[in-house]
């Protein structure tokens, strides 16, 4: 499965970068997180930067493990989480028109077991709809911290 959607917020695309890397502290801006833990943090930069996230999700609480495996300052970064026989990766991509930033997310899912795959195949369409959901709404608090409204 695969998704994306993008949200245009009008500040410079380093205030943007400096609020979706704060990762310790996106409890105050993404509201669906409720909780997170840092496990491992690179002595430099993003990249190995792992750390214990929980969502509210389907409403119940869902928590999963995730770590940052390629990042380019100001530009993007890409998390992966492996978990109930697949593998989770995202991308938050930054671009820069006229003053105002787009911000990107990308979503990808692999099954990877035979269970997997099949409640995939089976759930696939409503998974898709809730993902995006999901997404927008991330972006929406994303912009709304960055511009301060």
């Amino acid at each position: 499965m695969n998704v994306s959607t993008e949200i245009q917020i009008a500040k410079p695309k380093e205030a943007v970068w400096s609020v979706i890397t704060d990762i310790e502290n996106c409890t105050d801006v993404i509201s669906s997180i409720i909780d997170l833990n840092i496990l491992e943090k690179p002595e430099d930069g993003l990249v190995g930067l792992k750390w214990k996230e929980t969502r509210m999700m389907f409403g119940k609480e869902a928590s999963e493990t995730m770590w940052i495996t390629e990042a380019v300052d100001n530009q993007y970064y890409c998390t992966r989480a492996e978990s109930h026989g697949s593998v989770y990766a995202t991308r938050l991509s930054l671009s820069e028109t006229e003053g105002n930033t787009v911000l990107t997310m990308s979503f990808n899912g692999e099954a990877q077991t035979f269970v997997a795959k099949i409640v995939s195949a089976i759930m696939g369409i409503m998974i898709k709809g809730s993902m995006v959901k999901a997404i927008k709404k991330d972006l929406e608090d994303i912009k709304k911290h960055v511009e301060g409204s």
